[in-house]
């Protein structure tokens, strides 16, 4: 049965998650609808994971238009968006001069198309946008879309749908109230399917370091090593990547990046090594037990409290954590479309947007994750030296070996 309205929204606004999700699924609405236009590519990375569509079930935003080179494609994403022929365009520039949407959805997978759409968008007025992962290719293009959106008082929100989790501030509470004693390392893993190495690390390692990134201060060195079956890569094995993520090589890595408040990251991803049942998620490791979220499940965190060093004849017993605390039913009844199907996020944007905040995967967020991926890459090709943060290049190491 859903909570009564006053008791939830006391539990939501509790999560600090910045806006107000009923139990229906409706939110709290005022006079304005936001008009979104879709950007997509097919065959370049398409529409993401479902960037087109989500704003269908969002009553403050409207589809007006969508934009996709591709003749076939465009005009499947026209009838699936149920859009007039007049509001499917083939030039997403053109498309933003005629609507002037309030919102843009860029949706391509493909990273190299991000920054060149975000700051068109950002140029043409849009009030906020909301972009697929990963972010952009390097750190160039990070500042380019940042400047754009400073210029324009445009809001920026990146689709690492996790990280709108209203469950992540509560386990920040707890554990800075030492519900795991001292935090001494964030252990992450990509999820190691047939991607496993360096396009995990870009493509799915990006939801993961966001999380990462979360829960302790900023990154301030990495040192890693890539590898090829086994070996260390050279500048021979270099390929362009899939994706649109540029330069690529290497179907297993290891990194840790060093943080500004001492506690270690670590990121490993070996070419299928996962398994459906695990992977693709983090632990923090305390000395008094250990945090575990596994990106895209529900419920999203775990915690195992009791020291992980030390053996004991008694069972250790993951608990779940929800919104509510530490193995306590969840309160939001629809918290699994509403995280997985971006609502959250959309909800966290429109009200960026609205108090002139930024939103809570914003591009400054986005770029500190670009730049611990780029710094993997620099560290290998120093032979695994400790690389400081900031980068000196803010391109690819991989470009000019």
């Amino acid at each position: 049965m859903p909570l009564p309205k006053r008791n939830f929204l006391k539990q939501v606004t509790a999560l600090g998650a910045g806006s107000l999700i009923l139990p229906s699924g409706t939110r709290a609405q005022d006079d304005s609808t936001y008009r979104v236009a879709i950007i997509g590519h097919t065959g370049r990375g398409d529409y993401g994971h479902g960037l087109d569509t989500l704003w269908k079930a969002n009553p403050r935003t409207t589809i007006t238009a969508v934009a996709d080179p591709v003749e076939e494609g465009r005009e499947k994403a026209r009838k699936r968006l149920q859009l007039e022929s007049s509001f499917a365009f083939e030039s997403y520039r053109e498309m933003l001069s005629e609507v002037s949407p309030d919102i843009v959805a860029v949706a391509p997978r493909h990273v190299d198309q991000h920054a060149t759409m975000a700051v068109a968008a950002a140029e043409a007025g849009a009030r906020g946008i909301y972009i697929e992962k990963p972010f952009v290719t390097d750190l160039v293009e990070a500042d380019q879309v940042i400047a754009a959106c400073r210029q324009t008082g445009t809001k920026l929100a990146i689709a690492h749908r996790n990280r709108y989790h209203p469950v992540l501030p509560v386990l920040k509470e707890l554990i800075a109230d030492g519900k795991i004693g001292t935090v001494l390392e964030v252990r992450c893993r990509g999820k190691e399917d047939r991607r496993g190495g360096c396009l995990d690390l870009w493509v799915l390692g990006s939801h993961i370091l966001n999380l990462a990134h979360y829960f302790t201060a900023a990154p301030v060195a990495c040192s890693a090593t890539i590898l090829n079956e086994g070996r260390p890569v050279s500048d021979e094995d270099v390929v362009e990547g899939s994706e649109g993520v540029g330069p690529l090589a290497g179907n297993e890595v290891h990194a840790r990046f060093e943080t500004a408040d001492g506690i270690p990251i670590f990121f490993d991803s070996v070419q299928n090594r996962g398994t459906r049942e695990a992977g693709f998620g983090l632990q923090i490791i305390g000395t008094e037990g250990v945090v575990d979220l596994r990106a895209d499940r529900e419920p999203l965190a775990h915690i195992r409290l009791g020291s992980p060093f030390l053996p004991s004849k008694d069972p250790a017993t993951w608990l779940p954590v929800t919104s509510a605390g530490i193995d306590k039913p969840e309160p939001i009844p629809n918290i699994r479309e509403l995280v997985g199907g971006h609502q959250a996020a959309v909800d966290d944007l429109i009200t960026a947007i609205e108090k002139d905040r930024e939103p809570l995967c914003n591009p400054h967020e986005g770029r500190v994750v670009v730049e611990m991926t780029l710094a993997v890459f620099a560290s290998h090709r120093a032979e695994g030296k400790r690389i400081p943060i900031p980068l000196v290049e803010k391109t690819h190491a991989f470009a000019s070996w």
